[in-house]
């Protein structure tokens, strides 16, 4: 009977498998891989804490617990003051875990004041116990710190890293997008390891030409036009050899040297965790987009902010304004995260320039105005893998020049409208968006635009579409750089973790475990 039930299984797996063929433009980023060739899709696979080649560690630091510090679950009274005290504790300790007993612990009520709770230090994990039966509940929200500002509420919780950017060296040849050497002209400054920032900011008609292509910038796109094309990668040294610097992960940019691309270096922390919490806010009114600073940003929680390898994981947000953020940030993971509750400004997202942030299995059941997706600063490499949201909302594309980002099996709404950003900072996104077994939920639309006629607040460079499947949808076809599989998804399933088995011979366990 077992043998009978296992050729069945096999035969109707065999089958659906058939329904799905094996898209042509993966075929296209092996090949080139093989041969050494310029692959038309980006290589997502360095995504994520330490470039998703191992599970985020359940760390065994030495234990801070809050109540040690004068926290009291269930009391109504703050405890935000303990918070600070155990921070400071682990800080100068070097590690720690800030450990919440399960109840809920009160912070920025009446009594607080209007600052925020800051980690400035490597090597600090907030966790909660059990099943996330550990509460943070951030009472009032936080004013803006401009009031003519909406955009400028601060987040409740935030990274700090100590020390400026310093400039390290000059670029001093052209490179390829998806290789991993650059030439500098000061080669002593690096060693294996550092992490740096490779930049340019040039608004060279040829640059901003190559940027767009095919599109045209308008006269009202101020930022680049005037302040030009910005790119902001962040990376780690796997090698120094002459005046050849070798990175783990590939530049996702071609470079020209007449540009002028240097390379910057970047203080930043490492190992800051999350873990099982939830962060509950206290936004109950009807959601209306930029009608106050309460609605767009009064309950903004974590803001990562410079952090390497780093993570929120097995967490929750209820009733928040905009949960959580990696901002100038790299080779970090928010992984099985929960949106709940009344509907708010943004779900989590990848911005101000972060490279290779992973929002793995985030479910936005509240329907955030922005649910899961990227910011500007020339935010890079970011995936959002097998996410879901529901019919009312669809994904975030922040303007400020994101690029090279995949939408990968995420199920959900998918209209215009939601991208975000202002008009001077157009368009919505550049060069490389992917949008792989995006499986539609909302009403289906009859030649959808990237490039909108019917408004300025939706301009995406030609993106990357296959395997569009779910509603019934159509593309204008000239507005897409490549469409493939129209209606019916492809294999391989999930493109992240195709191309992260091939660079690795085989899947991480910590992927198994969430498949």
């Amino acid at each position: 009977m077992k043998t009978l039930t296992l050729i069945v299984f096999l035969f109707s797996f065999g089958f659906m498998a058939a329904q799905q063929e094996e898209s042509a433009l993966w075929k296209d980023f092996v090949m080139a891989k093989e041969q050494g060739n310029e692959p038309i899709l980006p290589d997502f696979s360095y995504a994520g804490y330490r470039y998703s080649e191992e599970a985020i560690p359940l760390v065994n630091y030495k234990e801070y617990n809050i109540l040690d510090f004068g926290g009291i679950p269930n009391d109504g009274m703050s405890d935000k003051a303990a918070i600070e005290k155990a921070i400071k504790a682990a800080s100068v300790h070097g590690e720690g875990i800030i450990y919440f007993p399960k109840g809920t612990y009160h912070i920025n009520t009446d009594k607080d004041a209007d600052d925020i709770i800051t980690i400035p230090s490597s090597n600090i994990v907030f966790r909660g116990e059990g099943n996330r039966e550990s509460i943070l509940f951030f009472e009032n929200d936080l004013p803006p710190k401009d009031p003519e500002k909406l955009w400028t509420v601060p987040y409740a919780m935030e990274t700090e890293a100590r020390g400026k950017s310093k400039l390290l060296a000059n670029v001093t040849a052209d490179a390829q997008r998806e290789t991993f050497e650059i030439h500098v002209d000061q080669p002593s400054n690096f060693k294996k390891g550092d992490w740096i920032v490779l930049k340019v900011q040039n608004n060279s008609k040829d640059l901003i030409e190559y940027d767009l292509q095919p599109a045209v910038a308008q006269p009202e796109w101020t930022s680049i036009l005037e302040k030009g094309v910005g790119v902001n990668e962040h990376h780690q040294v796997k090698d120094v050899n002459g005046n050849t610097i070798t990175f783990f992960e590939p530049i996702h940019y071609d470079i020209q040297k007449k540009h002028g691309w240097t390379i910057y270096s970047f203080p930043h922390l490492e190992n800051i965790g999350f873990e099982n919490l939830v962060f509950a806010g206290n936004w109950t009114r009807d959601f209306e987009h930029h009608r106050s600073a309460q609605d767009d940003g009064g309950w903004s929680i974590l803001n990562l902010k410079r952090v390497v390898n780093s993570w929120i994981k097995d967490c929750s947000f209820k009733n928040v304004s905009n949960a959580a953020k990696f901002s100038i940030s790299a080779a970090s993971t928010a992984l099985n995260i929960d949106i709940e509750g009344n509907l708010g400004h943004s779900s989590i997202s990848a911005a101000g320039g972060s490279t290779g942030i992973l929002l793995a299995r985030v479910n936005d059941k509240a329907g955030m105005w922005h649910s899961a997706g990227v910011g500007g600063g020339s935010t890079t490499g970011t995936v959002i893998w097998r996410s879901k949201h529901p019919a009312n909302t669809s994904f975030e594309s922040h303007a400020s020049q994101p690029r090279v980002t995949l939408f990968d099996q995420v199920k959900g709404g998918f209209f215009l409208g939601r991208a975000g950003g202002a008009r001077q900072n157009l368009p919505n996104h550049g060069r490389y968006l992917v949008l792989w077994n995006y499986e539609e939920t909302d009403e289906a639309e009859e030649n959808f635009e990237f490039w909108s006629s019917k408004t300025w607040y939706w301009k995406i460079v030609p993106p990357i579409v296959v395997g569009f499947h779910g509603s019934g949808t159509t593309f204008k076809e000239d507005e897409i750089q490549v469409l493939e599989s129209l209606g019916k998804p492809v294999n391989p399933a999930s493109l992240f973790e195709a191309q992260l088995e091939l660079r690795l011979g085989e899947l991480p366990e910590w992927i198994e475990d969430y498949n």
